[in-house]
């Protein structure tokens, strides 16, 4: 070809990069991309990787250049030539040449998913954007010589991102990395490769398509309404594990399905997450376990597809609307599209029977097809057919047709996935045991046995002030039983006390409830109700059976209080005041015994607590009484056996307290704070965020019920408990007469 040759000669000349590495591929860049461009184009392009070149970051990014711009400029237009060559130029003169090559393999999949010039400028602009941001906020000036430390692991994750997010969600998502690990460069790596529990969260939240947590209570109700069927739901994410592609199922602990979906097909996000779960229902409904050991692979996997479609044929005799959904969602195999010299057809067979099942108007021309779909509608025709009797069926088949071609190891995939099913484990037993689940079930019972007191952490999120958003699944709490110690230690504190328990009792007096009302027809009671013994005994000597309900009792009316008492136990109460010969610690104990002991006097539901903690990984929830447990000697062991420590992160705990309490079902819910100082931990270094995330409990306990009301122990509380709790505190000066203020608190408060 004369004139090409004269034309690469030209366009050689152009392009000023010397790399011998360019050579063996600038012929076929030059063919694609004049097919590609204009001439003007071409002029760009040239121009563009003659500027890339000369940035010296070797030949790596001249060459992605060069093979992948042309169809870039094509899909986008020709001035993303210009701006994508720019924008290399302007990350080598910044402390993040480093980046480049990571940037131009990033540009192809960022590309395909943005689809348009103004959304690739905009993700330019955002780009750039976060590399100044990230590598000047090291030394607070721009003449930071230290690069950006997440900007390489954000561009290698970047067609990652876009391909869950739209470009909106992704700087949400970056602006929220941005603004809580700007000056913490390791943390800030870890959120933007996704490695960090909040990176993964807010990711979640701006992911396209239908949430399942925007639906759940809908899908529950679907659940119960339609199939009378209960199940927990337990999402996971289709985000990250791309390699093994988890698929739905369902054991003993719940239905796991995705997270999100998608619209596909004319079907919503929505119907497809209804389709999926009157799978699995039906499964759950008709579906017998079987032994896998008594069937070979093949045999199991035909048994899977054919139980699959006898499900469905039953609950389509319930709901013909599922028909639609399921036809729209189920991949239509093209009879001949797999060749059995070539491959394995196995799954492209079962996948044509599945359909011919379900669409019943199918044209599939394979005898034995045909011959088993109309065996398979004669068995669902006679009553009482079974998982057993679907298998003997689905054996049968595998015997008929198949093929040495089955056994090779190129299996045909296309148009088999029926993504609205479930992986079927449910359907097997194993008769042995693997060596893997032997070894992990003795250190699962170790463990169980060496803490039976300690329950799994739970994850609360904590509140951004700054941000105006919450922290996802930020802070990790453990709840445990405390440890108990001399149960005598209180009874002797009480006796210590008692002038002032003498002055409370009369207080109590006034405020037990004292309207009794009758409670009838019991089997046990306080007094024979003798309306009913007499009707018994008529019942009784004329023949019939009488009513066993023949006592009465009383129960006093006129209160109905839950009061959870949340004590801070952090490692400020080891203090001891000054001109007091007892610690907080002490005072706190010689209070909560009065308080327990009033409250327990007057009948009312109440559960003690005390926290503390060491960052937000690790926060402590020592439970002390349950609103179940009567107060009595265990209760008075764990109280005496009090420790102090560490840090006060109250939010998280106010919030456990919180969600245990709002579940009472009482007229008035009552949570009292004992702290002796402000929300602090050794991790936090704004001391306004806690502040503002104890402040933020409080608003979520109001709207669940739950009346929030602290008692502080430290003077100087009046800067700050005003701001958590508003008008709903008080401040107890002297420390010593704590062990009368709380009591009397109480009753105020409940009066």
């Amino acid at each position: 070809m004369p004139g090409f040759d004269l034309r690469r000669a030209g366009y050689r000349a152009r392009l000023g990069c010397n790399f011998t590495e360019i050579e063996p591929v600038f012929d076929d860049c030059l063919r694609e991309a004049e097919t590609r461009l204009s001439e003007q184009g071409m002029a760009d392009y040239l121009d563009g990787a003659s500027l890339v070149c000369m940035i010296g970051r070797g030949v790596e990014p001249v060459l992605i250049y060069l093979e992948e711009m042309p169809r870039i400029a094509e899909r986008l237009g020709e001035e993303a030539l210009d701006l994508v060559s720019r924008s290399v130029w302007r990350l080598s003169r910044t402390p993040n040449g480093g980046a480049i090559p990571a940037f131009m393999q990033s540009i192809v999949g960022v590309t395909a998913r943005l689809g348009s010039y103004t959304l690739f400028e905009h993700y330019i602009d955002l780009l750039m954007g976060f590399a100044r941001r990230t590598s000047s906020s090291i030394h607070g000036n721009q003449s930071a010589t230290i690069p950006s430390p997440g900007l390489r692991l954000l561009l290698e994750r970047m067609p990652l991102l876009l391909a869950e997010l739209s470009l909106a969600g992704l700087q949400n998502w970056i602006d929220y990395g941005l603004q809580h690990y700007l000056d913490h460069p390791e943390r800030q790596q870890d959120y933007f490769s996704l490695q960090s529990a909040d990176s993964r969260a807010i990711f979640q939240r701006e992911r396209n398509g239908t949430l399942f947590a925007d639906q759940e209570r809908r899908l529950t109700l679907y659940l119960r309404a339609l199939w009378r069927d209960g199940a927990q739901f337990v999402p996971y994410s289709l985000a990250f594990d791309l390699l093994r592609k988890p698929m739905p199922y369902y054991d003993a602990l719940g239905i796991r399905l995705p997270d999100v979906y998608e619209a596909r097909a004319g079907v919503s996000g929505l119907d497809r997450y209804r389709a999926l779960l009157a799978h699995i229902a039906a499964h759950r409904r008709w579906s017998v376990p079987m032994i896998a050991d008594n069937y070979s692979p093949f045999q199991r996997v035909a048994i899977e597809t054919f139980e699959d479609s006898r499900v469905e044929y039953l609950a389509l005799q319930q709901y013909a609307g599922l028909r639609p959904l399921w036809l729209a969602l189920h991949p239509r195999p093209v009879e001949d599209a797999c060749d059995p010299e070539q491959a394995s057809c196995i799954r492209h067979r079962l996948a044509m029977f599945s359909y011919a099942v379900l669409a019943r108007e199918h044209e599939y021309r394979d005898p034995a097809l045909r011959d088993f779909v109309a065996r398979f509608f004669a068995l669902m025709a006679q009553p009482g057919h079974s998982t057993a009797d679907v298998a003997a069926l689905a054996v049968a088949y595998i015997a008929r047709t198949r093929r040495q071609s089955d056994l090779s190891a190129n299996v045909y995939f296309a148009d088999t996935e029926i993504d609205y099913r479930d992986d079927n484990r449910h359907l097997w037993r194993y008769i042995e045991a693997g060596d893997e689940e032997e070894s992990f079930e003795a250190p699962r019972r170790q463990v169980e046995e060496a803490e039976p007191d300690r329950l799994p952490p739970r994850h609360y999120p904590e509140w951004d002030y700054q941000g105006r958003l919450y922290r996802p699944d930020w802070v990790s709490l453990y709840e445990s039983l405390h440890p108990p110690g001399d149960a005598g230690h209180i009874d002797r504190l009480l006796a210590h006390h008692a002038g002032l328990a003498k002055r409370l009792k009369q207080l109590l007096d006034l405020l037990k409830p004292q309207h009794l009302v009758r409670e009838r027809y019991q089997e046990d009671g306080s007094e024979l109700d003798l309306d009913i013994a007499i009707r018994a005994l008529t019942d009784l000597r004329a023949g019939r059976q009488p009513d066993p309900r023949i006592n009465m009792s009383y129960r006093t009316d006129g209160r109905d209080i839950a009061v959870s008492l949340l004590i801070d136990l952090s490692e400020s109460v080891n203090l001891t005041p000054e001109g007091s010969t007892q610690s907080i610690l002490e005072l706190s104990q010689v209070a909560v015994a009065l308080l327990g002991w009033a409250i327990d006097t007057l009948g009312d539901e109440f559960a003690i607590g005390g926290f503390s903690s060491n960052t937000r990984h690790e926060v402590r929830y020592q439970h002390i009484k349950g609103f179940s447990e009567a107060w009595g000697d265990p209760v008075k062991a764990r109280l005496a056996a009090m420790q102090a420590g560490w840090s006060t992160r109250m939010g998280a705990a106010m919030r456990h307290a919180g969600r245990a309490l709002a579940r009472r079902k009482a007229e008035k819910r009552l949570l009292l704070v004992l702290t002796d100082g402000e929300p602090a931990d050794i991790d936090e270094t704004d001391p306004k965020r806690l502040i503002e995330d104890a402040r933020k409990a409080v608003q979520e306990l109001d709207g669940d019920g739950v009346y929030s009301y602290c008692i502080n122990l430290d003077p100087c509380a009046d800067e700050y408990v005003g701001d958590i709790f508003g008008r709903r505190y008080t401040v107890i000066d002297c420390v010593e007469r704590l062990p009368e203020r709380l009591p009397q608190l109480f009753m105020t408060l409940t009066r």
